[in-house]
């Protein structure tokens, strides 16, 4: 998987050398690379901004040079993604898709945005990751590495996926480690008994039990088994009980 990032801070994106993603671009599973639009100025003092025609505060970035840049990188296959809080709220569905692409061009915006001309003419798409607005792109384009990246194959270990918040529909069980006794608090002595069937079905008890409380919207979304269903059933029938 190639992302391209067409930003104005290219340093920012260093961080991205870390952990995870990082270690997957040391094997080569992902690349990211920063292209910086003031290379693409034919300006002498590498100024990539302009005034707003029809007045207004604030700059816009120069269409010319956004699509310079985008020349320099291109694909065949390339998909390009502006971030840009106008856009579709990114999602885990959404997520799940891109990470089928092999090759991603995100174009990150700063000032007052960019010239509509060069966003008609070259964005296959715009997504948001929240209702609110930023100084850049460059976050939320951290923000969709790292969730594609996570799905592509070898990036994580087998299964990492198959049963975090999201993945089937539902928030993640609660999870333990050692020490056994933290602060008088002791680990579920389900999860001591190595008896798998127990355990899986407590997780899922636990599962529903934290989606209900705290999103419950997503109950109604997911398409759920006829297992999960009557797990469902039972699962409130014994909490009236309770």
């Amino acid at each position: 998987m190639k992302f391209d990032v067409l930003t104005l801070f290219p340093e920012m994106f260093d961080m991205m050398q870390e952990s995870v993603i990082g270690r997957a671009i040391d094997k080569n599973l992902i690349e990211i690379n920063s292209i910086n639009m003031r290379d693409f100025s034919k300006d002498k003092h590498k100024k990539v901004d302009d005034t707003v025609y029809g007045g207004g505060a604030g700059m816009l970035i120069r269409p010319d040079v956004v699509w310079d840049s985008y020349q320099f990188v291109k694909t065949e296959k390339a998909k390009v993604i502006y971030l840009t809080p106008q856009g579709k709220t990114l999602t885990q569905e959404k997520v799940l898709e891109l990470a089928k692409e092999e090759h991603l061009i995100l174009l990150c915006g700063h000032y007052e945005g960019i010239d509509q001309r060069v966003l008609d003419k070259m964005v296959d798409e715009e997504i948001s990751i929240g209702d609110y607005v930023l100084t850049g792109g460059e976050l939320p384009a951290m923000v969709l590495i790292d969730c594609v990246s996570r799905y592509v194959e070898g990036v994580l270990s087998e299964g990492s996926t198959e049963e975090e918040t999201f993945s089937n529909g539902l928030l993640e069980y609660p999870q333990y480690t050692r020490p056994e006794v933290f602060e008088g608090e002791k680990v579920p002595e389900v999860l001591l008994s190595g008896h798998h069937e127990n355990i899986k079905n407590w997780r899922k008890k636990q599962a529903f039990n934290r989606t209900m409380k705290k999103r419950p919207d997503l109950l109604e979304k997911v398409e759920l088994s006829d297992e999960d269903k009557r797990f469902l059933e039972d699962f409130e029938i014994g909490k009236k009980e309770d």
